[in-house]
């Protein structure tokens, strides 16, 4: 299907800079950024935004075989008690409908024993933001891209 409209975010020109900007502060907040590509890579896949990986993975994906594993990150042993932390919130926080608690206490508790509050505060801004980006490319048809 072709896209509706083009992206919302060039149709806005003023909309995109402080997305983009918001992006750069998270990544200078410490959270590792492997971490952030994980979280990155299972909130799309959990949006259907995701048919192939990103292209600023794919060289990493050399380096780190994990990514393909994202998807199963539960039954998979290679990713840290951080990253599961991460993962178990960046999956709480999208899957959100019909859920009366969608985030757990104890998916919270597990990420605030990982990650330091401005850490935790910069997961839950990148997920959210992860989230903005696939919500507007899915109601405006757009073709899944990478806009960090």
């Amino acid at each position: 299907m072709p896209p509706r409209m083009n992206n919302p975010s060039l149709v806005v020109p003023d909309a995109l800079q402080p997305l983009l900007d918001l992006s750069k502060v998270i990544g200078g907040t410490g959270v590792p950024q492997r971490t952030l590509d994980l979280v990155r890579l299972r909130v799309s896949q959990i949006n259907g935004r995701l048919y192939t990986l990103p292209a600023d993975l794919g060289k990493a994906v050399e380096a780190d075989d994990r990514l393909p594993q994202v998807a199963d990150w539960r039954a998979a042993s290679c990713f840290s008690d951080a990253e599961r932390a991460a993962l178990a919130l960046a999956e709480s926080t999208t899957e959100i409908s019909g859920q009366e608690d969608p985030v757990p206490d104890a998916v919270w508790e597990d990420a605030e024993r990982h990650f330091k509050e401005q850490e935790l505060a910069a997961l839950v801004l990148h997920i959210s933001l992860v989230n903005l980006w696939n919500r507007v490319n899915v109601s405006t048809r757009q073709v899944p891209a990478d806009w960090r």
